[in-house]
């Protein structure tokens, strides 16, 4: 039987070659540390963990942890273990003064960040997502962190069909739920049952993210584009497409455009699904935040047997948090379980467990509301800032979500963009969202004004007054 101290100590790979033990092993050490496998500071094993996994005498580990302390390749202090030294750097040659002629540079990252599509990653909150993450682990039956049910953890799936069903009006049971890895992962889950089925084509909005619309067409389905006009998407042009399946939306606040598709229209795209066969995309990303008006409910709430769900936590708390989830029709709910569970790439049990805890304690709620507060307030400098600075720059999207629209005088698009980025500004055109098959009519930017930290929003707001006519 091993002694105990054989179970101690960090594993450390080493190759040795040679009969000479004791230089085969200082020469595998120095290889590992000249490679840069072994990064300095880091702490190797003890001489006795060593000897014992390399089958070598301790004295011999001991000796050439020894001769290679004295070359200068580690260090050894009481206390503190066998180390790789630390080298200084050999320091860069001074760069040359710029010559009086020289061109000014664009700053190379930006300064400051506008684009549209990401929270205040400063403001997650870390504290009650801590408390949650203990409690959800201290509750956790053994068996979670096992493969288990590729439509993700049951605690989650009867939180969010709690919450859904309370603030968007989601007709949702927890087995039609499916827990996904963001928005990306669902869409394409979907697609590739679409495809499964034989459908040939799901339509797409104008105006939206090329990312989607790519997804959709790897999978093997063709992208007809919907027109849009000044009341949104125009649905009615669904019935003069032979052949589609599925349509993709963001019914409740169209993505980058704004504005929520009015009531008639709501009803034509559902009717259309009923007729057709085909099945409703909902695409809800940012839901939880409206500002002027009372909340939009879901599409889904009007045929949960003709539209599929898809929400996010990705702009409620945050995109690195890869939780995501469908709420499906019965018999999509069954395909997409299944060729989910094929894949097997799924969101990570624990987080999946504190976000239920999270939800079910209403700090998720909390969250929401005290965010729709600030960015409330940040939409409101933003409309202000822009009114005193550019009284012609019409303001829109603004009633909801958190990004907004700046118009800008045809043509002055690209210059505009040009003018951000010498700035130091990174801010995206509305012409970046339209499919290519859709002639340019607008020109203007899309700001996320959620984006920034609160300590960067001043600065950012200025950036942008600076840059616009």
């Amino acid at each position: 039987m091993a002694s105990d101290w054989a179970t101690f100590g960090a594993d450390l790979h080493l190759e040795l070659r040679g009969t000479r033990l004791r230089a085969g092993l200082m020469d595998a050490l120095r290889e590992a540390v000249r490679s840069g496998r072994l990064a300095p500071g880091t702490r190797l094993p003890s001489s006795r963990s060593l000897a014992a996994d390399l089958g070598l005498a301790r004295n011999t580990v001991a000796d050439a942890y020894a001769e290679l302390v004295a070359e200068g390749w580690l260090t050894a202090r009481q206390g503190s273990g066998t180390r790789v030294a630390r080298r200084t750097a050999p320091r860069p040659p001074a760069a040359a003064p710029p010559s009086a002629g020289s061109v000014r540079r664009r700053p190379a990252t930006p300064v400051h960040n506008l684009n549209s599509g990401t929270p205040d990653l400063a403001s997650f909150p870390r504290a009650d997502w801590l408390k949650a993450y203990r409690r959800a682990l201290t509750d956790a039956p053994n068996e979670a962190f096992g493969y288990g049910d590729p439509r993700g953890r049951p605690e989650l799936r009867t939180a969010l069909a709690e919450y859904l069903a309370r603030a968007r009006g989601v007709h949702a049971r927890p087995e039609r739920i499916v827990i996904c890895a963001g928005f990306v992962h669902g869409l394409m889950l979907i697609g590739q049952v679409l495809r499964a089925r034989g459908v040939r084509d799901v339509a797409v909005e104008s105006y939206g993210l090329d990312l989607h619309d790519g997804l959709l067409r790897r999978a093997g389905l063709g992208t007809p584009v919907l027109g849009f006009d000044e009341r949104g998407t125009r649905t009615g042009e669904l019935a003069g497409l032979d052949g589609c399946g599925a349509v993709l939306m963001t019914a409740a606040h169209q993505y980058p455009l704004g504005g929520a598709l009015p009531p008639d229209r709501r009803a034509e795209v559902v009717d259309w699904a009923r007729a057709s066969g085909g099945v409703v995309l909902e695409d809800d990303y940012d839901g939880e935040f409206r500002y002027d008006r009372r909340s939009v409910g879901a599409l889904q709430g009007l045929d949960p047997e003709r539209v599929a769900y898809l929400g996010t936590a990705s702009k409620s708390l945050a995109p690195g948090l890869r939780l995501a989830w469908m709420v499906l029709p019965g018999d999509l709910a069954v395909e997409v379980a299944e060729t989910k569970g094929a894949v097997g790439w799924s969101s990570s049990t624990p987080d999946q467990l504190a976000f239920a805890e999270f939800l079910r304690s209403g700090a998720y709620d909390r969250h929401v509301r005290a965010s729709r507060l600030r960015y409330r307030r940040r939409r409101d400098q933003l409309v202000a800032a822009v009114a005193a600075h550019s009284p012609e720059t019409r303001v829109s999207g603004i009633a909801a979500g958190l990004h907004a629209v700046l118009a800008l005088p045809p043509g002055t698009e690209q210059a505009t963009l040009r003018a951000a980025a010498w700035r130091g500004l990174a801010v995206q055109g509305v012409n970046a969202f339209r499919r290519p098959t859709v002639p340019p009519t607008l020109d203007g930017l899309v700001v996320g004004y959620a984006t920034p930290p609160d300590s960067g929003w001043q600065g950012a707001l200025g950036a942008l007054c600076g840059v616009l006519p």
